[in-house]
């Protein structure tokens, strides 16, 4: 441990010299690297998916409401929500090129590559629903004219006395695009919050350390590894072609003596003329053609080499089967869900993988639904409940002094899946029956679904169906209450 001597800095010490660096090199290998952008699309794919949404549930208790006022009012908002996030005109969006989820996966993206999302709350008067949202790229998150970090203005951010982000400096263009190369010396004071509290700044990042203002890259830690292995393999590919492709030589039994005898003697002119007398041979003859296949004729004496051809070392598979294993372990996923290898995993193995990963993935869910989806969430429900769209009644609290309570969400994302669908099935059904869970929770878990959409849809297949006909629902739970020949009268309400 004697040449192990690292510094004892402080947190924005720490982050804030290197982040530029380690932040190109992540890109780079996202770009390039099969393994990284495999890793972190994944990741986004697994945790935001195509559909992230919020799952309102307000804090009637709080609120000294009902909770008949509660599922009401949870079916109003996510009503609107769905018609305003899903809109394929995409409104939401500030620039009009993404779906709120679109916009939510690469704000998770960035915050995977990068370390960190921003996100800007827009007002565009002259859209139906005047609240959007706009990404920004984290390097224009910087010091006005690049001065030096102070106490109360660091990475970009002002800070009060006690550590509160108030305000974020951005640069109007990036300073190494060639068409906003002005913009690049020019700067906006944006504040983290408005008058009344909304959100203007939307501002996520892991937070390690007190007095830690920016985020780095979660990939950090693997990014010399990858390196190394994406290097390592381009050799050993390059091995194997250059091996296929020198397969045969031809080889010449005549030495000099023998040359001179042939071509007579002097000054290296036997040799010169030998050469020029073999390529024209080979110029000259196309060989003989026995049923398509190509017979060459050599010159007197030549003979066929073949080159051996070694492929890569045979420990290749299982060194980069240890390599890609330390790299799942610091994206926090399984070397199978890495290389998409399941060629050594059973059930049990399996399901103790996902359990394990599922854990990591609804932390990270959660802290980013929190710190960067909720927010927005609030701001548009502001403007909603503010210009009449959704409707508070009579006696409620006032709006702002409950704005948390009234915008209680749980964000739900792709369902966990199925390792053996029957089994997992059974086991949510006795989970509901116990008490330890939900048929809310368990849809949301597995499937990803809503259960309340759910069951409306089954209502409506029920009233569809000829009299007589159980529906699939019904039958399942004419087996769980032991009965095979349908339900009793009482059993169907």
């Amino acid at each position: 441990m004697q040449g192990f001597n690292p510094s004892n800095s402080g947190a924005d010490s720490e982050v804030l010299k290197s982040r530029d660096k380690v932040t190109a090199r992540t890109r780079d290998l996202t770009r390039n690297n099969g393994w990284a952008a495999g890793a972190v699309a994944k990741e986004v794919d697994s945790i935001i998916g195509g559909n992230f949404r919020p799952f309102l549930k307000p804090d009637w208790r709080v609120l000294g409401l009902d909770p008949d006022w509660a599922k009401e009012f949870k079916d109003v908002v996510e009503s609107r929500w769905r018609v305003y996030a899903d809109n394929p005109l995409k409104y939401a969006d500030t620039t009009r090129s993404q779906t709120l989820s679109q916009l939510f996966g690469s704000a998770y993206r960035s915050y995977t590559i990068e370390g960190e999302a921003i996100g800007l709350v827009n007002w565009r008067p002259q859209r139906q629903t005047k609240t959007t949202l706009r990404l920004v790229d984290p390097d224009l998150l910087c010091n006005p004219n690049n001065v030096s970090d102070t106490r109360a203005l660091r990475g970009g951010i002002t800070l009060s006395r006690d550590g509160i982000a108030v305000a974020y400096h951005f640069r109007q263009g990036h300073p190494d695009a060639d068409w906003s190369a002005l913009d690049g010396f020019r700067w906006k004071r944006i504040g983290r919050e408005g008058r009344y509290g909304r959100p203007q700044v939307i501002h996520f990042f892991d937070k390690m350390r007190d007095g830690q203002t920016r985020g780095i890259s979660r990939m950090a830690p693997i990014v010399e590894t990858l390196r190394m292995e994406h290097h390592y393999s381009k050799v050993e590919l390059q091995a194997a072609v250059i091996n296929a492709v020198l397969a045969a030589f031809i080889r010449s039994p005549m030495g000099p003596d023998m040359v001179d005898e042939m071509f007579g003697e002097g000054d290296g002119q036997s040799i010169l003329a030998m050469n020029e007398d073999r390529s024209s041979f080979y110029k000259d003859n196309g060989g003989v053609k026995i049923g398509g296949a190509r017979l060459q004729m050599l010159y007197p004496n030549d003979e066929i080499g073949m080159v051996q051809t070694a492929r890569p070392a045979a420990q290749f598979a299982e060194f980069e089967a240890a390599v890609l294993r330390q790299i799942a372990s610091g994206m926090g996923i399984s070397y199978e869900q890495l290389a998409s290898d399941w060629s050594k995993v059973n059930y049990s193995s399996a399901r103790a993988a996902m359990i394990e990963i599922w854990r990591g993935w609804t932390a990270r869910r959660t802290a980013f639904a929190q710190g960067f989806c909720q927010p927005f969430f609030m701001a548009w429900m502001e403007e909603q409940v503010m210009d009449g769209h959704i409707a508070l009644p009579d006696g409620a609290p006032e709006f702002y002094s409950h704005w948390s309570a009234y915008s209680r969400a749980k964000w739900i994302g792709p369902g966990k899946g199925f390792v053996d669908p029957v089994k997992e099935a059974q086991a949510a059904a006795l989970r509901v029956a116990l008490g330890l869970s939900t048929l809310e929770e368990e849809a949301a878990e597995l499937t990803g679904s809503d259960w309340s959409d759910n069951m409306e849809q089954i209502k409506r297949e029920m009233a569809d169906m000829p009299d007589g006909t159980l529906h699939p629902m019904q039958e399942s739970f004419a087996k769980l209450l032991g009965h095979n020949g349908g339900l009793r009268a009482d059993q169907e309400d």
